[in-house]
């Protein structure tokens, strides 16, 4: 009788401890399952209303600073002109005015209304313009008293003298002293400078 008494206990107190780890254990696996689902929710990335706003923000900021580029202090200006009668282009390169510093490109073009900006950027100005009549940079060469000089040929065609160089034309050849006899065109001040260095 004893041994079924003591069969029995061991029975029930074996059945009551495995109980009792089943309700301890099992609560625990539970709560690593949910915190495993949190770290997974916590990973994804969540888009609403607020989200959407502040992308708009920094998009509409991100415009704006590219949009608001002004011209520095060390900005250079370049003024392209072009000639409709002659055909030719001039260009004049200077700094530019301390008037146009920190400026945005809405500001130069409503400042330089009868020019088309061809190029802005915050140390580079390019400015273009068209004009009806001739650039004024159209030059001859001829002969002065046996002197190489420059005259410059105006809008209704007269030449007018500009300047008579130190090149003496009995020094030249043959070739050349008739070319100049004839009259030897030029345009532009730096096509110019160059011819007479040559003849130099």
């Amino acid at each position: 009788m004893n041994k079924v008494i003591v069969t029995m206990l061991a029975i029930i107190v074996v059945l009551g401890a495995s109980i009792t780890a089943v309700l301890i254990f099992q609560p625990r696996q539970k709560e690593q399952v949910e915190i495993k689902n949190v770290g997974e929710v916590s990973q994804e990335e969540i888009l609403d209303d607020c989200t959407d706003e502040y992308e708009g923000i920094q998009e509409d900021t991100l415009k704006a600073n590219s949009e608001q580029e002004k011209t520095s202090p060390n900005c250079s200006l370049t003024i392209n002109t072009y000639y409709k009668k002659c055909g030719h282009t001039t260009s004049k390169y200077s700094n530019l005015p301390a008037d146009d510093v920190n400026l945005t490109k809405e500001e130069i073009e409503e400042k330089y209304k009868e020019y088309k900006v061809e190029k802005f950027s915050s140390n580079e100005l390019i400015l273009y313009q068209e004009k009806e009549g001739e650039c004024g940079e159209h030059y001859v060469l001829k002969d002065k008293e046996g002197m190489l000089t420059v005259y410059q040929i105006l809008e209704n065609g007269d030449e007018v003298e500009v300047e008579t160089t130190s090149v003496s034309i009995e020094y030249l050849p043959d070739t050349d002293r008739i070319n100049i006899m004839n009259g030897i065109k030029v345009n532009g001040k730096q096509a110019l400078n160059q011819l007479i260095e040559d003849f130099e």
